[in-house]
């Protein structure tokens, strides 16, 4: 097991949730203006947004490198009475298809910066035409936040967080419904809490 895996289950390893049992609220303001329908969560972890997902009625399909976030997010999905669909690995071993989602919430899904680009242009295969990406990650203004308060947590490289260019670059092919940098208060389990600042962007596939 490499490293990033082992760091992964052993932050969900615990009873209690790294990141709260509540869904992120930029992404349940977006959700709760949709249709409910077919949904990718990449790097779910514990499953908060996901299980919120299904809760209105959407059908959710989520991935995450970590064993011990699925296992927690099953759990969590059982106590909630839905079903979601959790496959564990990284994404070029699944098996998603072309087309396959009506939306996909990228909501904290910090990939290795060498990779995290690679990453947006696949996703953006298995989205629909006239499909949504909703995403919400920390800012590359976030260093700032995070050198003065640990707990509002987030990569510590500037490489791994994100630009308006890099999200213009990674989704070119996008209506932008909303795109902004923003300083946000977070209060969310464990691990996100404090001022931070973050990237917002809502897209539709052209």
């Amino acid at each position: 097991m490499n490293n990033w895996t082992q760091r992964w289950d052993d932050r969900y390893k615990s009873e209690e949730f790294a990141y709260g049992e509540e869904p992120n609220n930029f992404l349940k303001e977006q959700l709760e203006k949709l249709n409910p329908a077919s949904i990718l969560f990449p790097a779910e972890g514990e499953g908060r947004n996901a299980i919120f997902a299904a809760k209105l009625g959407w059908q959710v399909s989520a991935f995450d490198i970590s064993q011990e976030g699925r296992n927690k997010a099953l759990k969590f999905a059982e106590a909630n009475n839905v079903s979601i669909d959790y496959k564990v690995g990284e994404l070029e071993t699944l098996d998603f298809e072309a087309e396959q989602f009506d939306a996909i919430a990228l909501i904290y899904a910090h990939f290795p910066a060498e990779i995290k680009s690679e990453i947006h242009k696949q996703l953006h295969k298995f989205l629909r035409k006239n499909g949504i990406i909703i995403f919400e990650a920390f800012s590359k203004k976030h260093l700032e936040y995070v050198t003065k308060n640990e707990k509002v947590g987030g990569p510590k490289d500037i490489e791994s967080l994100f630009s308006i260019e890099e999200i213009k670059a990674d989704f070119p092919n996008y209506e932008i419904i909303e795109l902004e940098e923003k300083e946000i208060e977070l209060s969310e389990g464990l691990f996100h809490n404090g001022t931070g600042s973050v990237i917002r962007f809502v897209g539709r596939k052209k």
